[in-house]
């Protein structure tokens, strides 16, 4: 996958986080997962532009860890509104896939990172 294209994949994937953040009940369970799902799934993007832009081969693989860590913890709270029974599983189906998808991509690029660096 080109770095293009999973800059464009990962900008959809935090308007569609936030989407679903505008779903969640206002409750006091509700406002709280709402924020870590907004911070987790909107900064997938962000720090995978950061990464892009690594000065080094190292920094690369660095600013990928941070991406990795947020994807995984933006899957960890999609999970955590299905088993709370907040919002339909069949809805967040789609995005929990989306998301343990960008985290299989950003862990092979890692993957070749520090292959390629020997």
């Amino acid at each position: 996958m080109q770095s293009h294209e999973l800059k464009e994949r990962t900008m959809c994937f935090g308007l569609r986080i936030l989407d679903v953040v505008d779903s969640l009940p206002s409750t006091s369970k509700g406002r709280t997962i709402a924020n870590q799902l907004s911070r987790s799934g909107t900064s997938v993007g962000a720090n995978y532009r950061a990464a892009c832009r690594a000065k080094s081969r190292a920094d690369f693989v660095h600013k990928m860890g941070t991406v990795e860590e947020e994807a995984d913890e933006t899957s960890y709270w999609l999970e955590m509104i299905i088993r709370a029974k907040m919002l339909p599983a069949k809805r967040l189906q789609p995005l929990l896939d989306e998301s343990n998808e960008i985290l299989a991509v950003v862990v092979a690029s890692i993957n070749t990172a520090k292959r390629n660096k020997r």
